[in-house]
């Protein structure tokens, strides 16, 4: 799923099949990967990045806020860096 680096979780990966979409995995996936950072591993913060096709609202409904927005990145796409705060 990622990784941690100082105080902070990396989130490279994260994605459920379709058909389980919807049915709250990502989210306790998510939770759990910022539970046992923040509590194994001193992380006070979680990053990650997502196209504008990806997940973004996904990640906006966890409790993390969009800090860069690059367009065109590959042409046509806009990339995401989202952060949010641990504790």
């Amino acid at each position: 799923m990622g990784h941690t680096w100082t105080a902070w979780l990396h989130v490279t990966y994260l994605w459920v099949d379709a058909a389980h979409r919807g049915t709250g995995l990502g989210s306790h996936l998510l939770a759990r990967a910022e539970h046992l950072a923040g509590t194994e591993r001193a992380c006070t913060a979680a990053r990650l990045e997502t196209w504008d096709f990806q997940a973004p609202a996904f990640y906006r409904g966890q409790g993390y806020e969009v800090v860069c927005e690059i367009p065109d990145y590959p042409p046509g796409i806009t990339e995401y860096t989202l952060v949010k705060r641990l504790r």
